[in-house]
């Protein structure tokens, strides 16, 4: 009788399934923790350059106004350009003091004007908050330029903030020009 028991493997390998089953299960469970960990991870980074994108998108400028030109000399030029600024709608704040401008003609590139902002609505701390409005002068005569822009001449100016879109003016000068005189450009 001890013979039969004792030859009998049946327990044995149903132990065997048993430990293969639960290595199978531990396994699985250690495959979907990684998995899980990994789409937490993708979702979290997705999450952020979506909250990068918004905020980039929303921290932007807005011509508020016309652009107006002063005229230098009697050769028909124009030395100073003058336009203002605001928040566009639902936008974040905007550094102006971080903040380049940059200038372009047919003859002359300058890749830092020099310009200047004084509030005209709002505080002044050079951030343009919703509801403020800034005046920005761009002192061509200053900008170590080839030649001051005459008439008829197409020129562009990029304020490109710190964060968010980069504002573009392109505006053609007037068919004339007087020296001291302001001129409201197209």
């Amino acid at each position: 009788m001890w013979n039969k028991i004792s030859k009998d493997d049946k327990a044995f390998t149903g132990l065997e399934a048993a430990i293969v089953l639960i290595a199978f299960v531990v396994v699985a469970a250690v495959f979907s923790y990684v998995m899980l960990g990994a789409g937490f991870y993708t979702t979290q980074k997705s999450q952020e350059v979506v909250h990068t994108g918004v905020a980039q998108a929303s921290s932007s400028v807005a011509v508020a106004g016309d652009v107006i030109i002063k005229g230098h000399t009697s050769d028909g030029s124009a030395t100073e350009l003058i336009f203002y600024v605001t928040n566009t709608a639902g936008g974040s704040a905007v550094d102006l003091s971080k903040s380049m401008l940059t200038y372009t003609d047919s003859d002359d590139f300058k890749a830092n004007c020099t310009w200047t902002s004084t509030s005209i609505i709002g505080d002044s701390d050079s951030l343009v908050e919703r509801g403020e409005k800034y005046k920005v002068t761009a002192n061509l005569g200053n900008s170590s330029l080839t030649s001051l822009p005459p008439v008829n001449e197409q020129i562009k100016f990029e304020l490109k903030p710190p964060d968010g879109a980069v504002l573009v003016i392109q505006r053609t000068m007037p068919p004339e020009i007087t020296a001291g005189s302001y001129y409201t450009v197209y």
